[in-house]
């Protein structure tokens, strides 16, 4: 069983190359992936979610990339042609009007030039080589391999709670299914006590009060609820013992919350009532930990 929930870190230092990769997790419904790297990644971060997506069924990723390049520049400053050629001839009509304006200042007017905004662009690599890709590799699958040393770490003691709830769950079970043959005959002792009351020394008709004792019964009869309960939990054992189990959980969750609040209503018992109630604060506590669950 693995956790939504985790951080792992991968690192890769050689050849003028410092590289780090940081991803954190938390819980989601669908598998969303966020990449945040230096430009010179741009084309590879489809590659980075996909190496996600390996991983992961669901669950929100936010990767990080560090880069320091202390390798030989292979771009250098180039000048932007068309900046220059608009502001060269903006100075020539300017000497135009200005007719006192010396030739031999030319060289410093070049030089102001060069100086003003966006004349000179600083060149950058289009596009990672294979060493900057192959480093990003590396340091991304150990940050992989430590955050899903994490994941597995804190989703056994997720599953260790679950399993323990698990266990009150079925106590309860057993709780409602000796005390259900009981309330039918609580209900025709009730009756008959009130029958006799309300009508002194009159004869009860033990049919008549048979009859509606049988109606209440089946109306009040839950043992397929109980049936489906314990089946719910054999299947919940089961499932814990795979790997990526949360939708499935999620959906088995639901069908306790369901057959217990059929509980809760069918039973007409104080006794029932407050074990259903129990039922569901478990129930409960177990779907908020499989929301952490992959």
């Amino acid at each position: 069983m693995l956790s939504m929930t985790g951080y792992g870190r991968g690192g890769y230092s050689g050849g003028g190359i410092e590289l780090s990769v940081e991803i954190k997790t938390v819980n989601n419904r669908y598998l969303d992936v966020s990449v945040k790297a230096p430009r010179v990644f741009a084309a590879y971060e489809e590659a980075v979610r996909n190496a996600i997506r390996k991983k992961f069924t669901r669950g929100h990723a936010d990767v990080y990339v560090n880069l320091t390049d202390k390798r030989e520049e292979k771009c250098g400053a180039r000048l932007d042609e068309g900046v220059a050629t608009a502001c060269l001839n903006a100075l020539r009509r300017l000497k135009e009007l200005a007719a006192d304006i010396v030739p031999s200042a030319a060289c410093g007017d070049l030089v102001s030039l060069l100086r003003m905004p966006d004349m000179l662009v600083q060149g950058e690599a289009q596009a990672a080589d294979e060493q900057l890709t192959g480093a990003l590799d590396n340091a991304l699958d150990a940050a992989l391999d430590n955050l899903n040393a994490m994941r597995l770490k804190e989703g056994e003691k997720l599953r260790a709670d679950m399993l323990s709830r698990m266990d009150r769950i079925e106590a309860l079970v057993g709780e409602v299914s000796a005390r259900a043959p009981l309330v039918a005959e609580d209900y025709r002792a009730k009756l008959k006590e009130k029958v006799e009351k309300y009508l002194a020394d009159a004869t009860v008709d033990e049919g008549k009060l048979l009859t509606e004792v049988a109606l209440f019964a089946d109306k009040s009869n839950i043992d397929e609820e109980l049936t489906r309960l314990r089946s719910h939990i054999e299947q919940f054992r089961e499932i814990c013992g795979a790997g990526v189990v949360g939708r499935k959980l999620d959906f088995l969750v639901q069908e306790f919350n369901r057959e217990t609040n059929t509980i809760c209503s069918k039973s007409n018992d104080l006794t029932i009532t407050r074990c259903g109630l129990e039922l569901k604060n478990e129930i409960e506590k177990i779907r908020e930990q499989v929301q952490n669950v992959e």
